[in-house]
């Protein structure tokens, strides 16, 4: 080979290739990132704070709390409208307002506590067991079910606890199960 038909030196051909191709360099050497959907970065140390953060059990519980709240506040603007009132006397529009203010801040606090207690307890079950799967919406709804009906006794609080797992596992079955929620 001549130098005037050669543009590289073999020394510059070789890391110009290693630039364009990629070096072997891994800035973590023992760590092994299957890179089939894309290539792997490494996350800054906020982005770990954060996730870490969301995926805690007190930021499950307030959240579930929030939207349980809300949900609760929708559900009890809907049946105040939707209810029937007994009063022989016809109610005022103040007397009105003042109902449905009651029943939805009634019906919100208690979809909050109960979706409080339920995120809570299944995100504590799932950190202790390691699993996720559907025994944890079980425990967890039998041990919200159980505080629940803790009022009425320990008889309640057992029919309680049971009733409030079953529920659990046919709604957490349904939303893993289903091809609506998981189409294929």
């Amino acid at each position: 080979m001549s130098s005037k038909n050669t543009p590289f030196t073999l020394s510059e051909f070789e890391s110009v290739s290693k630039y364009l191709i990629g070096n072997n360099i891994r800035p973590y050497p023992n760590v092994l990132v299957p890179q089939c959907s894309g290539i792997a970065r490494v996350q800054h140390r906020q982005e770990v704070y954060m996730q870490n953060f969301m995926e805690s059990c007190v930021f499950r519980g307030c959240m579930s709390f929030v939207v349980g709240g809300a949900l609760g506040a929708f559900l009890g603007l809907f049946s105040s409208s939707m209810a029937p009132h007994q009063a022989s006397v016809q109610m005022t529009a103040k007397e009105t307002l003042i109902d449905m203010k009651n029943t939805i801040s009634s019906s919100a606090k208690n979809f909050a506590i109960v979706g409080l207690m339920f995120a809570t307890t299944e995100c504590a079950i799932e950190s202790y067991r390691g699993k996720s799967d559907l025994s944890n919406a079980v425990y967890s709804g039998f041990a919200t079910g159980g505080a629940l009906g803790l009022r009425a006794g320990p008889v309640g609080a057992l029919w309680g606890g049971c009733g409030f797992a079953a529920f659990s596992l046919a709604i957490d079955y349904f939303m893993h199960e289903s091809s609506l929620f998981n189409p294929k």
